[in-house]
């Protein structure tokens, strides 16, 4: 039924075009392993299970490695927008909000 309405469309051209020009995943990245290390997030990724949090170490080794060396992945292996699923955040919401239930038991 969204893929039907034009400004859908229009919003997920601008997102793949903006996706593809941050150049993230031409090293193979997920959108998900470039945030930016906040308390929370530290948090969300010690709650990851092992497997999950053994893929993001690679692909950021990985990427680590293919910059020293300045080159970027084949084509064929960069990572496409359709497959950048978020997989941190669930884990993030989660700590969010206890996070917030904290404070709103602080408060009483």
């Amino acid at each position: 039924m969204a893929a039907r309405n034009p400004n859908f469309i229009v919003k997920t051209g601008w997102k793949k075009w903006a996706y593809n020009l941050s150049r993230f995943n031409q090293y193979g990245l997920r959108h998900e392993d470039c945030i930016w290390e906040s308390p929370e997030v530290k948090e969300a990724l010690r709650r990851l299970p092992a497997d999950i949090l053994d893929e993001r170490n690679f692909r950021i080794v990985r990427a680590m490695q293919l910059c020293c060396n300045k080159v970027v992945l084949p084509q064929e292996q960069w990572t496409k927008f359709e497959e950048d699923i978020p997989y941190l955040r669930p884990y993030l919401e989660e700590v969010k909000r206890e996070i917030q239930e904290k404070k709103d038991w602080d408060k009483q």
